[in-house]
């Protein structure tokens, strides 16, 4: 809503604010969307913006102090920041996805009788959101003179931090999905935000929960990096997350049924 727009008056003139539209956001794909080239393009420079603030804010906050928990608070923060712009920017243009995880979980409703992306759209999508994961941590590395690509060296194998990676997407999917069973999608991008800032901190592995950014952030050894060897298990994790999220959505927001009369 603009402040251009007309005011509109209930029966005795006095002036009333007009009901809010829903808009779309991760997990939803816009009713009368715009042409695939255009959502894929969303989808790559959406993602790209998200991993160069990642990234880049990893990156700044090395620099600026050898305090890890400061380094952390300047990641995390500087990524809310971001993604929830993104996510108000482009929602109404792709859904905001940025991530294969959402786009899967959306595709997989469809097969379930819902809405969301078809197996072509998502096989648009999510080529789109890895090119863009790669694009993103390049850039960065390149605004702060760091080699364009080097292998990270940050080894993220470890169980515990595995198990981080199921319970921060599970938790994302569960977020997602349940707002859109809640007709509750105009919060996703200060919801969604606040929920990865959260998980940064809640989770062992300062929740990555997307595939496409942690194959993007394989390709910078800064902060923000993830050695390649770990990626697979990053990725695989991350998937049975969102198998998880959709089960807990199912169970949650499960439709009810009336009373027999």
């Amino acid at each position: 809503m603009t402040a251009t727009e007309a005011t509109e008056h209930d029966g005795a003139g006095h002036a009333v604010a007009p009901a809010a539209e829903p808009q779309p956001a991760p997990g939803a794909t816009p009713p009368q969307a715009p042409p695939l080239l255009a959502r894929a393009a969303a989808e790559l420079v959406g993602t790209a913006a998200l991993v160069t603030v990642v990234v880049g804010s990893g990156i700044q906050a090395t620099e600026l102090t050898k305090d890890v928990g400061l380094q952390l608070l300047a990641n995390s923060t500087a990524t809310v920041f971001g993604l929830g712009v993104l996510i108000a920017l482009l929602g109404p243009v792709s859904g905001a996805h940025f991530n294969p995880a959402v786009t899967l979980a959306e595709w997989w409703t469809v097969r379930r009788g819902g809405a969301g992306v078809t197996a072509r759209e998502a096989a648009v999508y999510v080529p789109a959101q890895i090119a863009g994961a790669i694009a993103g941590s390049v850039l960065a590395d390149a605004m702060f003179g760091e080699p364009l690509v080097k292998w990270s060296t940050h080894d993220r194998s470890a169980g515990h931090l595995l198990l981080g990676e199921v319970v921060a997407t599970a938790g994302l999917i569960l977020l997602i999905f349940g707002l859109a069973r809640t007709d509750r999608l105009r919060f996703a991008p200060v919801a969604v935000a606040s929920y990865i800032g959260a998980a940064y901190w809640f989770t062992s592995s300062t929740s990555f929960a997307n595939p496409a950014v942690t194959i993007g952030r394989a390709f910078t050894d800064t902060f923000a990096g993830i050695a390649p060897g770990s990626v697979a298990g990053f990725v695989g994790m991350q998937l049975v997350g969102a198998a998880v999220g959709l089960a807990l959505v199912a169970l949650i927001f499960a439709p009810g049924r009336e009373a027999a009369g």
